[in-house]
């Protein structure tokens, strides 16, 4: 999960940087867009994937082992109905390692979108920390590629994950940053972060501007109870 891509050409002498790969849908498949009306809302919302929208199962390249987390569901689908874009950006250091492939990685991200319907844009680094790549969070590549994709304003974006990495990718990228913790999340991480929040609806909670502003309806953001009663200790590959 961690820095920013070039998307230019190389200079001369020197290696293009590593890349980060990336799905979306067609424009016409994609979340419909708020009114302008609802300006104080977020022109896209990005979820890291292990540990944030499904269980991490670390290196999981398994399709039958996606599980979603308790509120993720609710949470992607009140902000579709907000007409806010959502995508994923996901550290995927397995591939790096030996322990995934590509064919892996997609038949994962096919999963989840059935499971949660597609997403607007996935941004995935396959990289390792020794790869110097600008896409692996911390740094801001994914986040900066998703918005490009979404035609999304990085200031106007925010960015939910369940480690430090995530949130430190966002303030890197400009974006808003809110860590959702798991007992996998180090005290320090929690410490550091600038907003946290208890899970998902929660943390979608803190993005809906004050009763009583103007900004249109809001979901029906209840809790609900996903199939896992808790959240998981989980070691994730995506650290």
């Amino acid at each position: 999960m961690r820095r920013h891509p070039v998307t230019g050409p190389s200079t001369a002498g020197a290696p293009a940087r590593p890349r980060p790969w990336l799905w979306d849908r067609p424009e016409a498949a994609r979340t419909p867009r708020r009114s302008e009306k609802a300006g104080r809302l977020p022109e896209a919302v990005l979820f890291d994937r292990d540990g944030t929208l499904v269980v991490d199962v670390p290196y999981n390249g398994d399709p039958a082992r996606v599980t979603p987390m308790a509120t993720a569901p609710a949470a992607v689908t009140a902000l579709r109905e907000l007409g806010i874009p959502v995508g994923v950006v996901s550290n995927q250091s397995g591939v790096a390692r030996g322990l995934l492939t590509r064919g892996h990685v997609v038949a994962v991200r096919r999963r989840v979108d059935e499971l949660f319907d597609p997403f607007d844009v996935w941004a995935v680094c396959p990289h390792g920390p020794a790869d110097r790549c600008g896409c692996r969070k911390p740094a801001p590549g994914l986040i900066l590629a998703a918005c490009r994709r979404l035609g999304a304003a990085p200031a106007r974006t925010v960015v939910i994950g369940d480690i430090g990495a995530d949130v430190e990718a966002a303030c890197a990228a400009g974006a808003r940053g809110v860590l959702v913790p798991t007992p996998a999340t180090r005290p320090e991480e929690v410490a550091a972060a600038p907003e946290t929040a208890s899970d998902l609806l929660t943390a979608v909670r803190l993005l809906l501007p004050p009763a009583g502003s103007g900004a249109g309806p809001k979901p029906d953001l209840a809790p609900t109870r996903g199939p896992l009663g808790e959240r998981p200790r989980a070691v994730g590959g995506g650290r």
